[in-house]
């Protein structure tokens, strides 16, 4: 190719709503554009390289048995009526009506469609198990699009669906695409990608992981132990807190003239904020309170609260809320609160530490010596605590490192949430009617081709991994008008086209500085240069991209020192 003729210009300034390295170096590079907020056209250099990604995902799955199909974007409400979903899913979801007044949306996701296609094509467990994939735009409406293609509303996925018999058949299953996941990022050219526990959220299951790529503008939160053994999403992380455990003290009850928060009581009493107990109230979508207890100095994890509670989503109570179940804003506690019209969730550290500080549920007053076991009449006791950097790992007891990633990949054991839910089933060595067990796995194509460029970049562009850089090799022909430069670079050109190498050939009329910032912001891995000087020593000048090697080769050695380079480093 010739850059002359390349569509897509470069731009020399980042765009003003640009802040990651991805967004600015793919919009200056001129892989991308966008068409509205969250929506963007790829051009040709950001097509060859979804092209390789997708060819890597495409040899992976098929390796572990995947079988590719292509399900509609456009979908009838129905399907998602039959999962539950259309109710429980909220504005991400595109809904609309077609001519005919049908209700339809735009799949931001295909549980219900790969469901849809297996319960009239797979009916006996001869055919079991079986692994159903797809390369297939996405649409989710979401609310605050950002960095470019890490957070958008259009999107290219990789989502494959397995099939079972059984549990354990899902879980081997399950195994074997874990460990192709790690070898896509790895052949992607992801440097630090890590396998997290993670919570399944709104697709259900009871096992899911999330594969993050390490990087600083990641919108995910990941707390992981020293030696690694521990690697866990901040919505399902845990720690091993020590708790004070002291003899019980008798209720004191002190006055607290104005204080509401824990900081203002824990100053005005000359206690540490880990000595109170934080009262948080919220509403589950049915309307109905719920209080949590947790100790003063740890926030309430509401992914973790959800989870336990079943509920999609939670509201924060209002103070006529919480008045009508007994309990004061700013003074609350489990004290004396109508059990009948609340439901209690203490979180462990409130449970196991002794002698907090707690409400009255009277305005100016609170407690000293709270201890649950044996002050409070009742309440469901779990870990619904953040954890925070520096808390004792649960693994090894060490001080949890905090990392930013972006997701780039996840996978669900999903069970049987949709197959029995729309009647998926199959027929069993006995001739009865099963539900089929499902896994999910899917992978953002645009998103990583974002984590990479947030992985290997410098000051002034990407650095390609070469099994998905737009062109390996970047040939520059410097003063091109002279005849002498032309003619070898032209020569060297075709000979490495003839090659099969994906060359990007710099064939304008610019200056040497101008053809270099462009090379830089297209990144390919490798570069020659031709110029009247390595003309007349019978030279070409050789360097790689992330600038580790620079050296001059002989100009009849050239061709054959490219394609040694090239099967060493692929």
């Amino acid at each position: 190719m010739k850059l002359s003729r390349l569509v897509g210009q470069r731009i020399k300034e980042a765009p003003r709503d640009a802040q990651t390295a991805s967004h600015i170096f793919l919009m200056r590079g001129g892989y991308v554009r966008p068409v509205s907020t969250g929506i963007y056209s790829l051009l040709p250099l950001g097509k060859r390289i979804v092209t390789k990604i997708e060819r890597i995902i495409r040899e992976e799955m098929n390796r572990i048995d995947g079988q590719e199909v292509l399900m509609p974007v456009v979908l009838p409400q129905e399907l998602w009526d039959e999962s539950g979903r259309s109710e429980s899913v909220g504005p991400e979801l595109l809904r609309f009506q077609d001519r005919n007044g049908k209700p339809m949306l735009l799949g931001m996701t295909h549980e219900e469609a790969v469901v849809h296609l297996t319960r009239t094509e797979v009916t006996s467990y001869k055919q079991l198990p079986c692994m159903l994939y797809q390369l297939q735009t996405k649409y989710r409406d979401e609310a605050r699009p950002r960095a470019g293609l890490i957070r958008v509303r259009e999107f290219t996925m990789k989502d494959g669906y397995s099939f079972h018999t059984s549990q354990e058949c899902l879980e081997q299953y399950y195994r074997r695409c874990h460990e192709a996941y790690v070898r896509i990022f790895e052949r992607v050219g992801l440097a630090n990608c890590i396998s997290i526990e993670s919570d399944s959220g709104m697709m259900g299951g009871a096992v899911s992981h999330e594969f993050m790529a390490i990087a600083e503008c990641g919108e995910d939160t990941i707390f992981m132990s020293p030696d690694g053994q521990y690697k866990a999403n901040r919505d399902v992380a845990v720690s091993k807190p020590v708790y004070v455990k002291e003899p019980p003290l008798p209720l004191e009850k002190v006055h607290t003239p104005g204080r509401k928060t824990i900081e203002e009581v824990a100053s005005f009493l000359g206690v540490e904020p880990s000595r109170t107990g934080k009262a948080v109230f919220y509403v589950d979508p049915q309307g109905n309170v719920v209080f949590v207890m947790i100790r003063g100095d740890i926030e309430v994890n509401e992914a973790k609260l959800r989870k336990h509670l079943q509920a999609p989503e939670l509201k924060f109570a209002n103070d006529d809320q919480i008045r009508a179940v007994g309990a004061e804003p700013g003074y609350a506690s489990i004290l004396n609160v109508d059990a009948s019209k609340v439901r209690v969730v203490v979180d462990v550290s409130a449970a196991e530490s002794s002698n907090l500080v707690v409400g009255a549920n009277e305005p100016d007053y609170h407690f000293k010596n709270f201890n649950f076991s044996r002050d409070a009449k009742g309440g469901e006791v779990t870990d619904i605590a953040a954890v925070r950097e520096g808390d004792p790992c649960p693994v090894t007891g060490a001080p949890l490192r905090m990392l930013r990633g972006i997701e780039v990949g996840n996978i669900f054991q999903l069970g049987t949430k949709y197959t029995v839910a729309m009647n998926c089933n199959y027929l069993d060595q006995n001739g009865k009617s099963q539900p089929m067990i499902m896994g999910c796995y899917g992978i953002g194509v645009g998103r990583t081709m974002a984590a990479v460029v947030e992985q290997s970049h410098d000051q002034y562009g990407p650095v390609w991994p070469m099994s998905i850089a737009p062109f390996t090799v970047h040939l520059c022909a410097l003063n091109v008008g002279d005849a002498n430069v032309r003619r070898e670079a032209d020569t060297l050109y075709q000979a490495l086209l003839d090659r099969g190498v994906e060359i990007l050939f710099d064939d304008r009329s610019e200056k040497a500085g101008f053809m270099f910032n462009d090379a830089d912001l297209i990144g390919a891995p490798l570069r020659l240069i031709v110029s009247p000087k390595t003309v007349a020593a019978g030279q070409v000048e050789f360097k790689t991209r992330d600038g580790k090697r620079k050296e001059m080769v002989n100009r009849d050695s050239v061709v054959e020192f490219v394609m040694d380079l090239l099967r060493t480093m692929r």
